[in-house]
């Protein structure tokens, strides 16, 4: 059975305080907005704090790691996600999510610039508060 592509995908985060704001910033740069905002259900734990937010062509959902849970790190290679990344529309706006980016503190892992996987591919690739590394790629055509 074929596939449409990705429908979402959920990510746990440690600190609340510090991953809402950097979350709710990139979904609004990325043109989507949270469709549902809670403490407590959906979340498994009353009180949880999950944000699922929708743009015009994906979505993906935030939630609060589970208190004993919370020492546990993001590693690159380790079993699990490596990384996840968003299509952009243009070079222009992978420079400008990499200034926004920038303005509030992101590690960047590597700033703009082509990559040869396919001709055209422009991307720049960040981290999340809890070291997830999140990429924003434009491809032409």
């Amino acid at each position: 059975m074929p596939a449409k592509g990705i429908h979402h995908i959920g990510l746990t985060v440690n600190n609340w305080a510090v991953s809402a704001p950097f979350y709710k910033t990139l979904a609004a740069a990325l043109g989507a907005s949270p469709f549902i905002e809670n403490e407590g259900a959906p979340h498994r734990r009353e009180n949880g704090n999950v944000i699922i937010f929708a743009g015009p062509d994906f979505m993906f959902s935030v939630w609060e790691a589970f208190e004993e849970n919370k020492s546990n790190q993001f590693k690159d290679y380790n079993v699990g996600l490596h990384h996840f990344a968003f299509n952009a529309v243009s070079r222009e706006a992978v420079n400008e999510l990499y200034e926004q980016m920038k303005a509030i503190g992101a590690e960047i892992v590597d700033a703009p610039q082509e990559y040869d996987y396919v001709p055209g591919y422009y991307a720049v690739f960040f981290r999340d508060p809890d070291g997830l590394r999140i990429e924003y790629a434009y491809v032409p055509g």
